[in-house]
Formats: C-alpha cells, structure tokens, sequence
C-alpha cells in the first residue's frame, strides 16, 4: 500500500490517514510531494496521475486509488477487519463516525484562522484571532465540548477508549491548539497531550518537524523566517 501525502508541517488531511495507518500497525509506502498549487506544477502533475480529486492523501492499494480521507479510513475498516479503526460497538461506531464527519465538514473558522503548522509556535497570533473571531472562539468550545462527552463516556484514554478514526481526525486540531496557544479546559489539554504522544502521531510530528520546508502561500501571518 502506498499514501501519497503533502507537505506534513501543514497537511491536516494528509496527517489524518498517516497517523491512523501508523498507529494501527498498517504498513505502507510513503509518497510525499512538496506543495506546489500553481498551474501545471509538478505537485498537480504527480496527484493528476493517481486521482481525479487532484488532491491529497490518496491512498494506493495495488494501483487501486482511495481518496478523501473519511473514505480512506472506511477503506481501511473494511480491508483490516482486526484493526479497530471504528470501535466495535455499534453505537459507539456511528458516534464516532458522526463526529469525525463533524470534523471532516465543519469548523470552518478553526481551519481557516488557524491553518494547521506544526513546526511553529505563535501564541500571539492565537491572541488576536482569538480576540477578534467570535466563529474561532465557538468553533473551540464545540471541539472541546465534544472531546469532553466523548471522554466522559469512554473513560478515555481517548475518544472511544483505544486510539481510533475519530482521533486521528482530530489529531491536526491538537497540534492548531499548541501552535496558537488557544484557550483549553484542563480535560482538552490532557486530551491534547494523548494523542500528540501516541505513537503514529508523535513520528508524524517528528517528520514535520524534520522539514524545515517554509511556504510562504502557507503563512500569510509571517512575511520570512
């Protein structure tokens, strides 16, 4: 199996199915291609050849492409039954598919305020965007009120009990809180904590922070390094 990814210090939805697949001991083939949305780039050129979408993470399964990452976790649920990428209960199941969608679909002011990287930490940038956006602000309290139901039901460690999808989706929202210092109830932040220590999280972190690949169309906040 190979995941073709983007850059990891900014790709939130390339680090959703690398994490998980990680984690879950699934073995694949990693293709990372530096981003480039330009037309006629060689980042387009590369994902044109393996996905109509023109987007990554695509998931290649004997040259069988799976993209859009929900899509390549069900994928992945049906291909490793053993893996637990759902929990098992049935309930429990189309919980946390139902807040991964939520995930997946909403909290439009977090990503577009706080696009999500890694390697920096810019806690006054968090300050003013957190000051000047009531969208950014509900946007977190939903995210932490979430993670708080879940937890509470689970018992944690994470959201389901055992790392699963629904973490892995959340996994980039952790390393956005870090980045931009943004406001966190005690239970958040251990929560925060867990997953970016998890075993396929922290060698996604490591990776990222391994780059030192600045993209300035990925950092309108920040005129160099």
């Amino acid at each position: 199996m190979q995941l073709v990814i983007g850059n990891k210090n900014y790709s939130s939805w390339s680090m959703r199915p690398w994490v998980l697949m990680n984690q879950m001991g699934i073995g694949f083939e990693e293709h990372k291609l530096r981003f480039d949305f330009t037309a006629g780039s060689g980042f387009r050129r590369a994902v044109a050849q393996v996905s109509p979408a023109g987007q990554v993470p695509v998931l290649l399964d004997e040259g069988f492409a799976v993209w859009d990452t929900l899509a390549i976790a069900e994928y992945l649920h049906d291909r490793f039954p053993a893996a637990s990428i759902w929990p098992a209960d049935r309930l429990l199941r189309a919980r946390a598919r139902s807040v991964s969608a939520e995930m997946h679909s909403g909290f439009g002011a977090l990503r577009s305020h706080c696009p999500m990287n890694i390697e920096a930490s810019l806690p006054e940038v968090g300050a003013r965007l957190w000051s000047e956006h009531e969208g950014l602000r509900s946007n977190v309290a939903r995210v932490q009120g979430l993670w708080a139901d879940a937890l509470k039901n689970s018992g944690g460690p994470f959201l389901f009990g055992r790392f699963c999808a629904a973490d892995a989706m959340f996994a980039p929202v952790c390393t956005r809180f870090t980045t931009y210092a943004l406001p966190m109830s005690d239970i958040a932040q251990a929560y925060v904590q867990r997953v970016t220590a998890a075993p396929g999280v922290a060698a996604f972190i490591e990776g990222a922070l391994a780059e030192q690949d600045f993209l300035d169309f990925e950092e309108p906040y920040r005129e160099s390094r």
